[in-house]
């Protein structure tokens, strides 16, 4: 069975994080206290939420578990009913095979707490339906991580969701569900990278999450450019997807020389030109890191986007793809190798579009 592969990135502390340490430090909520003595959440326990027990969100949601941490999953179907009767078990390369068990999970209509922390981890697509949930379960403080494969998902969450904060993100990891309450995790990276869009936005709690996650096994970064960051994930995961789905592909065919493996350049750096119109140039050579990314992977690797759009169901399509020549419009830069990609995509699968 085909496996998803996700970009291991490594960023680092940069002067505005560091002010900002020190100056929370001073003011008494670094370690936790505020004045007057008020216990905050970087001393308490956070209570997380996550929504999406996927790959992703299922992997979070059984470490920090594991770890001790106050998460509940939201699920449904058949994979809510395993992890409720049974634990969610982990297949994985990294831990080898265990079974978290209990694990807190339920549904949207059951969930009745009011999270410090929600972790958004559905697809594109399901993104809706979280906004009216989150925003009945949530409180003044909560603060939303979207963890998707779509660039820019937080600043859009945010428009819709104006009382909260809601940070972007992505996620480095290979894994998804096997079966019904079984999560199969391939590889050694686990990386959550997060952070606010605007300095001042910067809280606390951000720093708590970064140090349960780590507690946890995870490698949870607090970036100090998250447009960059994001983007840069962004840059393999759509480029991959598009030529994919193009020469209906696996990572084998990209992995010789050939047309899709110059395609795949191509699309690269149409995105390496939206950076540097956005203003968040990549600082490494995104080509020569995603070609050795993309040769390192199993030949018969895939994306998730091609496999639902050949098993008929929604995808991800619209925000990997499309979203592309919609950047390229807004910020000037010719995208003409997505433009192509777009264009037959929307022939080949309109009753998917």
């Amino acid at each position: 069975m085909p496996r998803s592969f996700s970009l291991h990135l490594f960023f680092g502390w940069e002067s505005d994080i560091m002010f900002f340490i020190e100056r929370t430090r001073c003011a008494g909520f670094w370690n936790g206290t505020a004045r007057g003595g008020k216990t905050t959440k970087t001393e308490a326990h956070m209570k997380y939420l996550v929504i999406g027990a996927g790959g992703t969100g299922g992997s979070i949601g059984a470490y920090m578990t594991e770890a001790g941490k106050d998460v509940t999953l939201i699920a449904r179907g058949e994979h809510l009913k395993k992890m409720q009767e049974q634990g969610l078990k982990m297949e994985t390369t990294r831990k080898g095979n265990y079974t978290v068990n209990p694990v807190k999970a339920t549904d949207m209509a059951n969930y009745d707490e009011k999270p410090d922390i929600i972790f958004v981890c559905v697809k594109g697509y399901s993104l809706e339906e979280t906004i009216p949930f989150i925003r009945r379960v949530a409180k003044e403080t909560t603060i939303v991580i979207p963890i998707l494969n779509i660039y820019g998902t937080g600043g859009r969450m945010q428009e819709k969701l104006p009382e909260l904060l809601v940070t972007d993100g992505c996620i480095y990891i290979a894994a998804e569900i096997k079966e019904p309450g079984t999560i199969w995790q391939n590889g050694d990276i686990f990386r959550v990278v997060y952070g606010v869009r605007k300095k001042e936005e910067l809280r606390p709690a951000l720093f708590g999450v970064a140090k349960d996650l780590k507690e946890s096994g995870i490698d949870g970064v607090l970036s100090e450019n998250i447009r960059r960051d994001a983007l840069q994930k962004f840059a393999y995961v759509s480029p991959m997807a598009a030529c994919g789905l193009y020469y209906h592909v696996s990572a084998g065919d990209v992995q010789i020389t050939g047309e899709p493996r110059d395609t795949f350049v191509k699309l690269m750096r149409e995105v390496d030109a939206l950076a540097v119109a956005m203003g968040v140039p990549f600082l490494a050579d995104i080509v020569t890191t995603n070609l050795q990314i993309l040769d390192a992977l199993n030949p018969t690797a895939s994306t998730s986007m091609q496999r639902d759009i050949y098993a008929g169901k929604a995808s991800e399509i619209d925000g990997l793809i499309y979203e592309v020549v919609r950047m390229g419009e807004k910020y000037g830069v010719p995208t003409p190798t997505y433009r192509m990609i777009a264009d037959k995509a929307r022939e080949d699968y309109s009753d998917l579009c």
